[in-house]
């Protein structure tokens, strides 16, 4: 007769356990939620949201991300590591330029404003956006 070892599998975060122990809460494992943090609807919208906040006023890197986040009522948050490399491109493509610029808390910034081309880019590709969402809702749409 063998004695075969007993072998378990651990569905709990070591993380987890180890908290519970140090709270002296109950072990239970939690369960899988879907992401509560706004998420990017496809390729492109931020590059949209920035176009467009340009194509009200030039802003510097700071007020586009507070511009967008308080349009959108903080559905949107927009990270410094997405926003800067996407006006990187975005000046590469010719869709803004930038300058240097002093703000209003008298910082030296680099103000962005949306080019002729970029101008023509957010029409192009606002109308791209709408068809996709006139898509999106006859699919979700109750069958007649």
């Amino acid at each position: 007769m063998s004695i075969r070892p007993f072998k378990f599998r651990l569905t709990i975060p070591l993380n987890h356990v180890y908290s519970r122990l140090v709270s002296n809460k109950p072990m239970t494992p939690k369960s899988p939620k879907m992401p509560s943090e706004p998420r990017d609807l496809f390729p492109g919208s931020l590059e949209i949201m920035v176009l467009r906040t340009l194509h009200w006023q030039p802003m510097h890197g700071y007020a586009l991300v507070q511009h967008i986040q308080q349009r959108s009522r903080d559905l949107q948050q927009v990270e410094e590591g997405s926003l800067y490399p996407a006006l990187q491109r975005m000046l590469k493509a010719g869709l803004v330029e930038a300058e240097w610029t002093v703000s209003s808390s008298n910082r030296r910034v680099r103000t962005y404003s949306i080019t002729t081309k970029g101008a023509k880019h957010l029409q192009r590709e606002v109308s791209r956006f709408e068809q996709m969402l006139e898509g999106i809702s006859l699919v979700l749409a109750p069958n007649p």
